[in-house]
């Protein structure tokens, strides 16, 4: 069933936030908890989510997770493909995403994620090293604020189709394109930040009120 979304104005933003807030905080809780867990393999888990994710939407994400969450570890790139099939829009690519990404994290730091995204005292850093490295397949700065996101980590803008559209609807950028580059992805991001200043609602809480203003739900 299509979602019909709400009109994005600054009145209806305060009201959705205001009747979904214990939602949106208990889903942000969820997330630190993950951080907390300082579960290595989580965190890998929620690292293939967000390579699922991309170019798809987070249901799909989620049902491929669910199909290839025993080959995490050691499965295959043709085993996850053939896991894929009917799950994701693209089983052969993403699979090779996810063994190549596992390939380079086993080299850089033995799959101890939580050791490796802690050792980053810079915010900015720790997410180029997500959507810059080019061993990291598939996340680029959208995902890669996903990933920290979802993971504990606060202050990261998730500028995806549904954040840009009410961004452009607000007027606060000129076109709901993604951004192309880093400079103008922390520039938009930068705005939004900005906005929910202008607002008093928390950057992390604004995130969530949007997307669930666009699609009805509060997911991950």
């Amino acid at each position: 069933m299509r979602v019909l979304s709400q009109p994005v104005t600054i009145e209806n933003i305060v009201a959705t936030h205001r009747a979904r807030r214990s939602e949106i905080e208990a889903r942000l809780a969820e997330f630190r908890r993950v951080w907390a867990e300082r579960s290595d393999a989580r965190l890998w888990e929620e690292l293939v989510f967000c390579i699922f994710t991309a170019g798809a939407s987070a249901r799909m994400g989620l049902r491929s997770i669910e199909a290839i969450r025993h080959l995490l570890d050691s499965g295959s790139q043709q085993e996850m493909a053939e896991a894929l099939q009917s799950r994701h829009r693209y089983p052969n690519s993403r699979s090779g995403y996810v063994a190549v990404t596992r390939e380079y994290l086993l080299e850089d730091c033995g799959m101890r994620l939580s050791e490796r995204l802690e050792s980053f005292r810079d915010p900015l850093a720790r997410r180029d090293w997500l959507a810059r490295e080019r061993r990291i397949k598939g996340l680029g700065y959208k995902e890669s604020s996903h990933f920290l996101r979802n993971v504990g980590f606060r202050g990261y803008g998730i500028l995806d189709k549904h954040i840009l559209r009410s961004l452009a609807e607000l007027g606060i950028i000129e076109s709901p394109e993604p951004p192309a580059t880093r400079t103008r992805y922390l520039e938009t991001e930068e705005r939004l930040r900005s906005f929910a200043r202008d607002i008093r609602i928390d950057f992390d809480e604004l995130d969530l009120v949007l997307w669930s203003m666009k699609t009805g739900e509060i997911l991950k």
